[in-house]
């Protein structure tokens, strides 16, 4: 081998180093966004599934006042409904 050689096998091999450097870099960054987004994900108190399920017993209220206000309507427009009939009724005969 020649001198040329092993200086550009050198260059190689220390242009190698800083890839593989870099490449150890990323590669820790990389593990430290993972342990954000599981944090993000499932801790208890703030995490993705608690929100969602604070926000599922939210739908869970949601749907009851609802069903409980159709009901009360229903009631209230099926006596204005039978009050209008009885009048018509009263005024007809």
């Amino acid at each position: 081998m020649t001198d040329d050689d092993q200086q550009k096998l050198t260059v190689m091999m220390v242009e190698l180093s800083g890839k593989v450097q870099i490449l150890l870099d990323k590669q820790e960054e990389l593990a430290e966004n993972i342990s954000k987004i599981k944090e993000a994900v499932y801790d208890p108190d703030s995490g993705l599934y608690a929100r969602l399920k604070e926000l599922d017993i939210r739908i869970q209220h949601i749907e009851s006042w609802k069903n409980t206000n159709t009901r009360i309507i229903w009631i209230i427009g099926g006596s204005v409904a039978g009050l209008l009939v009885k009048t018509m009724w009263a005024a007809l005969f």
